[in-house]
């Protein structure tokens, strides 16, 4: 871009040394002795904050790319699945008392809706963290019920 801007062609077959020059004078090395001389002054949490917004656009950019190369369609109104621990298990319903046998019945429940392998391809990071986090929580409910049981 910034070659069309000091050398633009003209559309006549002119020669590329006689077409147009830009008309802003632009000087490469001035600009980076000004930014290399220390005389702009950022503030560490400015940048902080200024590379937390890169770091966002870009894994925004980075999944939309992904998507496109997948073939797919952006859906915008599209709501990811929770990872919050409670809503999952709320969503597995350990939060009413359960048998021993019910844990092994409610991990593969869980695991064929949500198991990384069958959903789409923008949602396998997510799917396989939920996995984690539900055989996590799985275990440890079943720890304590066992807990329960011995008593």
């Amino acid at each position: 871009m910034l070659d069309d801007l000091f050398i633009a062609p003209d559309k006549n077959g002119e020669d590329v040394e006689a077409g147009a020059r830009p008309s802003i004078p632009f000087d490469y090395l001035s600009v980076a002795d000004e930014l290399h001389s220390g005389r702009i002054k950022v503030s560490a949490a400015e940048y902080r904050e200024a590379g937390a917004d890169l770091a966002t656009e870009f894994a925004a950019l980075l999944d939309h790319a992904k998507l496109v190369l997948a073939g797919e369609e952006p859906k915008p109104e599209e709501k990811l699945p929770p990872i919050d621990p409670e809503a999952i298990a709320v969503e597995l319903g350990l939060n009413q008392p359960k048998q021993v046998a019910d844990f092994g019945r409610m991990r593969r429940s869980f695991a064929f809706a949500n198991h990384p392998d069958r959903v789409a391809p923008h949602l396998r990071q997510r799917a396989m963290i939920r996995m984690q986090v539900a055989n996590m929580l799985i275990d440890e409910a079943k720890r304590r019920a066992l807990a329960g049981a011995r008593r």
